[in-house]
């Protein structure tokens, strides 16, 4: 609940402050006193948008702080999604500068203003007289039926599957349009991939080739070569190699003569038998190497084809050109698999929605079993308020799946017992607005934990018993919830926890605003005014404390 409003530098108001009862709590005083003032600083702490235009002085700052008293489980989603500190007493904070700027601090840990308003929401609902607009609102009527129908479990666990239901759809609808991009694609990646596969290269096959031509292109030349160098190695008249053995067989005779003569005469050998080796291997690869001429010719083909491909792909490797291959393959697998997977979210999709309008039924159900009742107590409490004659009708209707259900909720109103039905806010007045909304809020309250409720003129248009009547329904409220009401009618303010009281108040030549709290004598007094004017009659006094003795 609101423990304390500061306000300080706003508008007509130099400082204020006002500690609020956990009750019903009534504002009243004179047309521009100031009462309207009072909920224009408490929403800034709302999130509401600033004006540096409302600053009372205008070289200094702007001050409005709201002291909360909270359940912890109430505000504390809010606290763990922005890692704020939560303690029993809960302070807003607004300020405003002469330049416009504007800050906001929760337990004086600056906030956005987006933040302070989603905190507010969870604790005061703030009920002016545009705000009678938010009962023609198809959500707000949803949510009514809902908070009484109280199966936030169902409808928790049918969100999520609709929330699912749409990942799917829009995961098909993608798939469709890749699958679409893809087909316009597929002919020209079939015909690569078909090149590709014809073509039939293995790993590092064109390279290979490459190295093949060199040799067959010069075939005669290495085998000449290689010819001569055998020759002379081996068949030679003095072939090198009979040579070095016949030098090395002569230093060997000399090795008792000199120490150093082995180790060379050991050396020499050495050689001799790397030479060998090495005739040997001429003479092997001169047999591997001949002239094919057709073979040549399929050589020049497979290069020629692996030349236009790396061409044609801008690469340089055999290797690369494999892996683009398998890239190609891998494109035209996906779009032949789409139809696959388009398949089975058609089947995800059909399971999903069939587990929705099941869900759905029971949901449409639970309001239903609601909506009658509703408007009947509804009904009940207008004609209470001073409408007897109007009708309050909750008309449930089938419609697609939504992320609510599949129910269309629409409340019809008929003011005059005409059976003539139609959409509330179409049909009703400001001051019938007005009551409608007081009496639903006040069924609601019974259901759900509304935060701090805040009522503008919520008497707008009436007078006499419907004032009592609607004095009641807010005592009642407020034995479960804080209730502040600025109030003209003196059958509301009678019935008031807490009464304060706005006046104007000059001072040093500058009209300022305060707020008292009433003593008792105080508020027959000002109830006895309200009855009959500034100077009451004594039967206006009696009739003050008869209203007060009946709170």
């Amino acid at each position: 609940m609101l423990q304390r409003l500061t306000i300080r530098n706003y508008a007509i108001i130099d400082y204020l402050e006002v500690d609020f009862s956990q009750n019903l709590n009534v504002i009243t005083g004179e047309t521009g006193a100031g009462k309207s003032i009072l909920l224009g600083a408490l929403s800034l702490i709302l999130g509401e948008r600033a004006d540096p235009g409302v600053l009372f002085d205008k070289t200094g700052k702007c001050i409005i702080e709201g002291f909360f008293k909270v359940k912890k489980a109430q505000v504390l989603p809010f606290f763990e999604k922005y890692e704020l500190d939560l303690e029993d007493l809960l302070i807003i904070r607004r300020e405003i500068s002469a330049t416009g700027k504007s800050r906001a601090f929760v337990n004086d840990t600056p906030v956005n203003i987006s933040q302070l308003g989603e905190l507010s929401s969870s604790l005061v609902d703030l009920h002016q007289q545009f705000d009678t607009l938010a009962l023609a609102n198809a959500d707000f009527q949803r949510e009514v039926i809902d908070a009484l129908v109280n199966k936030p479990v169902e409808l928790q666990q049918y969100q999520q599957i609709f929330s699912q239901y749409q990942q799917v759809q829009k995961r098909y609808k993608q798939l469709v349009e890749n699958r679409d991009v893809a087909n316009k694609e597929l002919d020209y990646n079939r015909f690569l991939l078909d090149e590709l596969t014809e073509a039939n290269f293995y790993p590092n096959e064109i390279e290979e080739l490459d190295a093949e031509l060199q040799t067959l292109s010069h075939a005669e030349e290495i085998k000449n070569t290689l010819n001569r160098i055998f020759f002379q190695l081996k068949e030679d008249e003095q072939p090198i190699l009979q040579q070095l053995k016949q030098l090395q067989a002569s230093l060997s005779g000399l090795s008792n003569f000199h120490k150093e003569i082995p180790a060379l005469a050991e050396r020499l050998f050495s050689t001799y038998v790397e030479l060998q080796d090495i005739a040997n291997e001429v003479e092997s690869i001169n047999d591997q190497v001949y002239y094919d001429g057709a073979r040549i010719e399929v050589v020049n083909e497979r290069l020629t084809t692996g030349y236009r491909l790396f061409k044609k792909h801008s690469v340089q490797t055999t290797n690369e050109l494999l892996a683009i291959k398998e890239v190609l393959e891998n494109k035209v697998a996906d779009v032949l698999n789409l139809d696959d997977q388009l398949l089975a979210l058609e089947q995800e999709q059909a399971r999903l929605k069939e587990n929705l309008q099941q869900l759905a039924g029971q949901i449409s159900a639970y309001r239903k079993e609601q909506a009658a009742p509703f408007a009947q107590r509804v009904n009940e409490l207008l004609a209470q308020v001073g409408m007897p004659n109007a009708r309050l009708k909750v008309e449930i209707t089938a419609g697609e799946l939504n992320p609510h259900g599949q129910d269309t909720i629409d409340f019809l109103f008929d003011a005059n017992k005409s059976n003539q039905f139609a959409p509330v806010g179409k049909v009703a007045s400001g001051g019938e607005l007005s009551r409608i909304m007081l009496c639903i809020k006040s069924l609601v309250a019974q259901s759900v934990a509304l935060p701090t409720l805040i009522f503008d003129e919520i008497d707008t248009g009436i007078s006499g018993e419907a004032a009592r009547q609607v004095g009641i329904i807010l005592k009642d409220l407020a034995k479960s919830h804080q209730i502040i009401c600025i109030t003209h009618q003196p059958q509301i303010a009678g019935k008031a926890d807490a009464h304060y009281f706005v006046f104007k108040d000059a001072k040093a030549d500058k009209v300022t605003t305060s707020v008292r709290l009433l003593s008792v004598e105080e508020r027959v007094n000002k109830i006895a005014q309200m009855l009959s004017g500034e100077r009451p009659t004594a039967a206006a006094l009696e009739n003050a404390r008869e209203m007060l003795t009946g709170i």
